[in-house]
């Protein structure tokens, strides 16, 4: 067995190489690790495996070539936080999310070199409530694909569970996500739709909003019919983003009562 994952990066200010956080549990539990910069770079390390490997990937982030999937018995398997053929893509949890989606799920999947195209195992759904963050359904949705892994491979691995294809026709994706998504336009979105996506973009890009003289991070937020301060915006369908809790300018999580209290609008 082997853990394959990304090289090591610099982030953050210090310029630190940090290692991926798979390559440190796997150093704890003495599992090899591999990071080539080339995939094909270890095709001969996969090849001297025996029995004939089995894998599974999950986030890895990159597309794999047909020529290294087919070093595998029977193939790679992929664990999808979606239920496929919905939300193809790397942001499939941020688009549940801010779609308002009453259901979404995990997927497990035999990869193919087409994104998240190919034939499904086993899926199962999760439900939501219009509570959820992008944290904490990462979390939920990332414990469920690996309980149903471990229930789902051995049967893979025998034969005994077999994929069924997906319907190509009913295929939606979902994009990367960058910084410039992070900003809320009140004008153009339902106060419905601000907040949710405010919980969707909670980690990353997060949703910035310009308020009187502040560019605000906002990370909490209801919604009312009638403004009662000047964090409630209205939004497109006359209905109030009602704004709980900001990063404020420096830099802490405060609420917005504690906002309006330490920084005064310009009006």
């Amino acid at each position: 067995a082997a853990v394959l994952t990304k090289p090591d990066s610099r982030r953050g200010r210090s310029n630190k190489l940090i290692q991926p956080a798979v390559k440190q549990f796997a150093s704890q539990h003495h599992i090899p690790v591999w990071q080539p910069n080339r995939l094909k770079d270890i095709i001969s390390d996969i090849k001297n495996i025996t029995p004939r490997p089995t894998g599974v990937l999950v986030s890895y982030g990159k597309i794999i070539p047909q020529t290294i999937i087919d070093l595998f018995h029977p193939g790679i398997i992929n664990v999808h936080p979606s239920l496929l053929p919905k939300y193809r893509g790397p942001s499939p949890i941020e688009s549940a999310i801010a779609n308002r989606d009453k259901i979404t799920g995990v997927t497990i999947m035999q990869l193919e070199q087409a994104m998240d195209a190919g034939p499904i195992y086993y899926q199962e759904a999760y439900p939501l409530d219009f509570t959820e963050t992008q944290p904490e359904l990462y979390q939920t949705l990332g414990q469920l694909g690996a309980q149903l892994l471990m229930q789902k491979l051995p049967d893979i691995i025998s034969g005994i569970l077999q994929p069924t294809p997906q319907d190509d026709s009913r295929a939606t994706y979902c994009s990367l996500l960058s910084k410039n998504d992070s900003r809320l336009d009140p004008q153009q979105l339902t106060a419905d739709q601000a907040e949710a996506k405010i919980r969707a973009h909670l980690t990353y890009p997060r949703s910035r909003l310009k308020i009187g003289q502040y560019d605000l991070i906002i990370t909490k937020a209801c919604i009312t019919q009638k403004p009662e301060t000047p964090l409630d915006i209205k939004c497109a369908d006359g209905n109030y983003l009602s704004i709980s809790e900001v990063i404020a300018p420096s830099g802490k999580t405060i609420s917005a009562n504690a906002f309006l209290r330490g920084y005064p609008l310009q009006r």
